[in-house]
């Protein structure tokens, strides 16, 4: 697993690199990965996700992410 999220990090890194037109770090080193064993957790998981942008002051409504399609979470 390590070296699938290793090699998807680095492509997803390239790219968004590569639209600003500079390179500078785009994830941290580490990841953590956990087990969604139920329904709840995987909506929990979601949830969260979803919220990040909120979080980063990025929008100041969910709705307003401009890549926000998962109404049903």
């Amino acid at each position: 697993m390590a070296d699938a999220v290793s090699r998807m990090k680095a492509c997803a890194a390239r790219s968004v690199n590569d639209q600003r037109q500079h390179h500078a770090p785009v994830w941290s080193r580490s990841y953590h990965d956990h087990a969604l064993r139920k329904d709840d957790d995987l909506h929990a998981a979601a949830r969260y996700l979803i919220a990040n942008p909120l979080r980063a002051g990025l929008v100041t409504h969910i709705g307003d992410y401009p890549f926000w399609d998962a109404i049903w979470v």
